[in-house]
């Protein structure tokens, strides 16, 4: 190259340096400082969107390993996320789904109240039947038997509502006396906890049933309760009575029964017998003793079956059974004192026994003439005597003479 060419080309670099590089800004520290403060925040948006996607990931996985008795909690909003001013010539981000936010799901009162919690409460009680009774509203349940109380006797839990939780079901009777009426209620809590009472199961009433044994919630919700035909009291037992178990169920607004029987058949313990009896003659015998018979009838004029029947004779102790008509007679009339006592076997509805019973008294004794009391008693299988419907016609009198 010639010393003309390489002048030449040396203007031509310094016209290049005076019209074009001194239009380039060479970049210092600051442009340096806010060239890696951007790319940082860009870096950090996304590794933010990524945390907060595998957070959100894992929440949902722990509520769906909760138990279904546990209610879902309030749903905190998704927290807003600063997004970077888009750089030039990128494409606008997609905008996230929205989250809604519920409020906090009800959750069922637990409705399984202690004894101790029930005898603790003021509560209100389905109204007990017409007549002198015990108090219903914002009362106290008693656990004794004082005269006038509501004293609770029985006691048992499950879900009888369907709500998914207990609620309890209770034995009350009013005590009046040695008796009075009885109920079964059933009872909740509402949302405050306090005891509320959501209905009445079964009542004892004055025909049947008028007696309530006990109660048990089985698993579906229904409520058994054992029911009886008879109340004891006034002399009659308990195991007398007529004894069935009947289920109960919620409907929305009330219990109503849905299993067992609803009625009761004529009880078996419910007898009605009646004796009648003929004067006792006496006459002397060829040995010098007296001797007479009297005719007695037992009928059993109840609906079933008595399982025994005594027979009593209040005659003098002088006049001591004989050999003849004793023979239906259990144990050994002849050795009882006075009165004589006649054990029957069973007797059925409608039967009736004719006995011919002889007597004698020895010689040199002097009987004069009397009256005799000549009654009979219903018995259980366990020779307990059982109350008779119609006692009147129990007892009469034999004349001797």
């Amino acid at each position: 190259m010639s010393e003309q060419e390489t002048l030449g080309l040396a203007e031509e670099f310094a016209h290049y340096r005076r019209t074009v590089l001194d239009k380039v800004e060479v970049p210092g520290p600051a442009a340096v400082r806010r060239t890696v403060r951007g790319r940082n925040r860009r870096r950090w948006g996304a590794t933010a969107t990524t945390a907060l996607a595998l957070f959100a990931g894992s929440a949902i996985g722990y509520a769906a390993m909760s138990g279904p008795d546990h209610q879902p909690g309030p749903v905190d909003p998704t927290p807003s996320i600063s997004v970077s001013p888009t750089p030039e010539g990128s494409t606008s981000p997609t905008p996230g789904p929205s989250v809604t936010t519920g409020g906090p799901a009800s959750a069922v009162p637990d409705g399984r109240i202690s004894r101790a919690q029930l005898l603790g409460a003021s509560v209100t009680l389905p109204a007990w039947r017409a007549g002198r009774g015990c108090p219903t509203s914002a009362v106290r349940i008693s656990g004794d038997d004082r005269e006038g109380v509501n004293w609770l006797l029985a006691l048992d839990h499950g879900d009888v509502d369907g709500d998914g939780a207990l609620e309890t079901v209770a034995l009350v009777q009013c005590v009046l006396g040695t008796g009075g009426p009885m109920q079964v209620v059933a009872f909740d809590r509402d949302e405050q906890g306090k005891v509320v009472t959501l209905g009445r199961v079964v009542a004892t009433t004055i025909d049947k049933p008028q007696w309530l044994f006990a109660l048990d919630v089985v698993g579906d919700g229904t409520v058994r309760v054992q029911v009886g035909d008879i109340a004891p009291g006034g002399g009659w037992n308990a195991k007398w009575s007529q004894r069935q178990w009947r289920g109960y169920r919620w409907k929305g607004d009330a219990f109503a029964q849905v299993s067992g029987p609803t009625s009761f058949g004529p009880n078996p313990n419910l007898a009605d017998v009646a004796v009648t009896a003929t004067d006792l003659v006496l006459t002397t015998a060829d040995d010098g003793s007296r001797t007479g018979t009297a005719t007695v009838r037992v009928r059993n004029r109840g609906t079933g079956p008595v399982a025994r029947v005594a027979l009593r004779l209040g005659v003098p102790a002088p006049v001591r059974p004989d050999v003849d008509g004793w023979a239906p007679c259990g144990g050994e009339p002849q050795h009882t004192s006075e009165p004589v006592t006649c054990d029957l076997g069973r007797l059925a509805a409608g039967a009736e026994v004719r006995l011919d019973l002889s007597f004698r008294v020895g010689v040199g004794i002097t009987v004069g003439t009397g009256k005799a009391d000549v009654d009979v008693r219903p018995m259980d299988s366990d020779s307990d005597f059982l109350p008779d419907v119609n006692g009147a016609d129990n007892l009469v009198q034999m004349t001797y003479r």
